[in-house]
Order: structure tokens, then sequence, then C-alpha cells
């Protein structure tokens, strides 16, 4: 499940040295969903969206995304036949499998979370301030600098592999389904997880209670992540009471798009081994 922003084949389904997340543990023998929220990536588009963001509220809420990553579990449970399956959210995302999962936990097997959101006394990158409409353009292409922003200026060049942005900008761009934006290299992105946070993460109250997974999770955090520093993760891997295997991979050199960056072949094989255990 992908973050507030960029859907999920943007974030899993991008190929870097020859092959993605989802390859990646294609070949470690998983069968592998990626799950796009409406308004997000290969998802349906609200009609709201084809309107001027200013005529809507914001849409695309988490409870929204709740439901939809729901039905797609559902669907997968029905089809292949089993009663259980493996999580795996990020960001905004690990706030729909978080509380999917305190919510279902009879349907988790493991959960694994890449930096989660969590209430923070500190504004939130994601929210930029000023009034929300039903959604956002986001100049993709602009992306790579505030990307590397969060590194320190010495290593910024060698955060992303070489061609990995590019190949992201691309596979992102494609499933923008607005000629006029996807030439302009922009997408639209919902605005319903930046209302959720003034709601809930920076009003100081949990959209869930991390305290009601019951499953064995893994934490993985960049050093370099701006978006949910270091001090947001430690509160919210303490306030994971119920788990009775909980983990937590700090990812050295690494930001808020670790798993597109040069060391993400560490998640990558901590996220394989964990769901792989028995």
């Amino acid at each position: 499940m992908h973050g507030a922003t960029y859907g999920s084949g943007s974030l899993y389904d991008t190929a870097i040295g020859g092959y993605s997340f989802m390859d990646y543990l294609a070949c470690a023998g998983f069968d592998v969903y990626a799950v796009d929220a409406r308004g997000y990536g290969e998802s349906t588009r609200p009609q709201q969206m084809n309107l001027p963001s200013s005529q809507s509220e914001p849409i695309g809420r988490t409870e929204s995304g709740i439901r939809d990553f729901t039905t797609a579990v559902n669907f997968v449970l029905r089809t292949s036949g089993i009663a259980r399956l493996n999580v795996i959210g990020m960001s905004w995302g690990g706030s729909v499998t978080g509380a999917f999962t305190a919510r279902n936990g009879h349907k988790v097997r493991k959960l694994g979370l890449v930096a989660p959101q969590w209430i923070s006394d500190r504004p939130i990158p994601l929210d930029a301030g000023g009034s929300l409409g039903g959604y956002r353009v986001v100049r993709a292409a602009d992306a790579r600098e505030r990307w590397v922003g969060a590194a320190p200026e010495w290593k910024r060049d060698t955060l992303i592999p070489e061609g990995g942005f590019t190949a992201w900008l691309n596979n992102t761009l494609r499933s923008e389904p607005d000629d006029e934006l996807r030439k302009n290299q922009s997408i639209r992105a919902v605005n319903g997880p930046v209302q959720d946070i003034r709601e809930f993460w920076a009003a100081g109250k949990p959209f869930y209670d991390p305290g009601q997974i019951e499953v064995p999770v893994l934490l993985i955090h960049g050093e370099w992540d701006i978006d949910v520093p270091l001090a947001l993760m430690q509160d919210y891997f303490v306030h994971l009471t119920g788990s009775p295997n909980k983990r937590w991979l700090e990812l050295g050199e690494a930001t808020h798009m670790l798993m597109l960056e040069k060391n993400r072949v560490q998640a990558y094989d901590a996220l394989a081994g964990f769901l792989s255990e028995v």
C-alpha cells in the first residue's frame, strides 16, 4: 500500500538496476499485489478530480483508503484460497494497513511498515498549509530536489542510483490520465490524507491504536527521513504493545523514499526474510 502522494506502482514497481521491489518479492517466492486507492496510480479517479479542486472537500480520506484496501485483501484471500496474507504499507499506507490490521488481525499473517505516520507536535512536511480543495497538483519532475534535500549535501549525488530518478519519474507519470498534466510532468494527488493530518496526527490524536495490532511487525525507517523523524518512529514502536514479535530496522543513509535508494536492498532483504519466517 502506497503513501499519500504517489501510487503503489511508482513506489514498489519501478525497476532500478534491473528489478523492482515487486520483482524482488516475486523472485523470493511470493505472489505480489500492489494496491492503488481511488485517486492514485492505476485506480479509478473520483469524479471530483475532473473538476477544479476548489469545488470539493478533500477526497480520499484514510477511511476511504481502508475500504479500498479491504476490498483488495478480500479479493486476494478469496481468489487465492488462503486465510491470511502478508501486508506492507509505507507512510500514509502505514496508516491504512496499520488500521486495517488493528481491525482485521485474523486476515493478516505479518505486517511490514516503512516509516508509517504517527502523531507529531512539529509541522508535517506533507501539509503545506492553506485551504484544501479536493486534490492537489504535484510536479513530479521537481520531486528530486526535495527528495535528496533530506540527505547531507555531500551525500546527495549518490543517494539515488544512476538512472533511478528518471525511471521513477516515467513510471509515476505513466499512470496520470490527464494528458496536459502528464506533459507538464505533473500528477494529481487527493487531499484526504492531508486533511487527516490536520484532524489526527498534527492534533495529537492517533487515527488508530497500534497497540491493537496483534501480529508480528517489522518497522523500517531511514536515518535521514524528515517526513517521519526518528523520534516519531521510536514513539510508534513503543506503542506496538500488542505485537508478539516486533522489530525495527534503522536504515543508514536513507530518506523517506528508501525503497528506491542506494540501500534499498537492505530493506528488501529484511522484509522478504521477515515474511518468509515460519
